[in-house]
């Protein structure tokens, strides 16, 4: 590779990059539904990067890879936007991320992406009445997809914090 696309990165801009890639890499092989670091990921990329447009496009790259490999779907602007939304709102924290803190946020990023998901594919899909019960029904059905999501998000967002603590104590 070129050596100017490097020189654009640090070592823990390198680090992250490729922690990052690895846990979407994991979007690929068998798990459990729901059970993924892509919230995870979302969380993380502001800690990891200093500059938002890059924690941005590695989401955009990550998922459309991961995508490619999986499948294109129904409701893809949803997920996204939810996904661009908590990297947004965790870049802003991102220099609050502390272990005591990160199952908090691990809540609150699944919290977003559940009510946001969930609203779109009530809106966009022909399952649900259109109206509040169906609104309500589509929330109270999802919620063991939720309880999945947030163990995942807890877990890959601690496991990316404490790489990282790692790598940089080793290795910075």
């Amino acid at each position: 590779m070129n050596n100017k696309f490097f020189a654009y990165f640090s070592k823990k801009d390198l680090f992250g990059l490729g922690l990052i890639f690895l846990m979407v890499f994991s979007r690929l092989i068998p798990h459990p539904p729901n059970f993924t670091p892509i919230i995870a990921v979302a969380i993380m990329s502001g800690y990891f990067f200093k500059k938002i447009h890059l924690s941005f496009f590695v989401l955009l790259i990550s998922m459309l890879l991961s995508d490619l490999f999986i499948g294109f779907y129904k409701n893809m602007f949803i997920v996204y936007l939810s996904l661009f939304l908590i990297t947004y709102i965790f870049f802003n924290i991102s220099r609050k991320i502390e272990v005591k803190n990160l199952i908090i946020y691990s809540f609150i990023g699944s919290l977003i992406f559940y009510l946001i998901t969930n609203f779109g594919f009530w809106l966009f899909g022909s399952i649900y009445e259109k109206n509040l019960n169906g609104l309500i029904y589509c929330y109270y059905l999802a919620i063991p997809f939720f309880t999945k999501t947030l163990v995942s998000t807890i877990f890959f967002s601690y496991l990316a914090f404490f790489a990282n603590y790692f790598y940089i104590k080793k290795f910075i």
